[in-house]
């Protein structure tokens, strides 16, 4: 979607299961290779377009190989989980968003949440 920050990922085609379309489309998009072995399932999104319906797995990946790179040239952007919610995404990926903050930031010893309003 044009202009909207999206994670990375992928239609599956005819024949591949969606860790096979996880793995190819990191090295098309990001120039990586990752490992079946590395990803995780952790959740997942639904949402209803006006054509269509997408659900849309969201993985851990846990290690990979190479350097990440913008092999189709977009834009890529290393950001704080906290953050995640000032940049525009598509909706279907929105709801990822309290699932990955909740899994990354660390709380701290106070009850707050690590990295929370510092505007790191």
């Amino acid at each position: 979607m044009a202009g909207l920050w999206e994670f990375p990922g992928g239609k599956v085609e005819p024949g591949e299961l969606p860790e096979q379309t996880l793995i190819r489309e990191l090295k098309e998009e990001l120039g990586i290779d990752v490992s079946e072995a590395c990803l995780a399932p952790f959740t997942f999104a639904s949402h209803r377009y006006s054509d269509f319906h997408l659900l849309m797995p969201l993985w851990i990946c846990r290690r990979w190989e190479g350097i990440v790179a913008a092999m189709e040239g977009q834009e890529l952007a290393w950001v704080r989980p906290q953050r995640l919610k000032d940049y525009p995404m598509p909706p279907a990926d929105v709801p990822l968003i309290p699932h990955l903050v909740e899994l990354l930031v660390v709380p701290d010893k106070t009850g707050g949440r690590n990295g929370e309003g510092n505007g790191r």
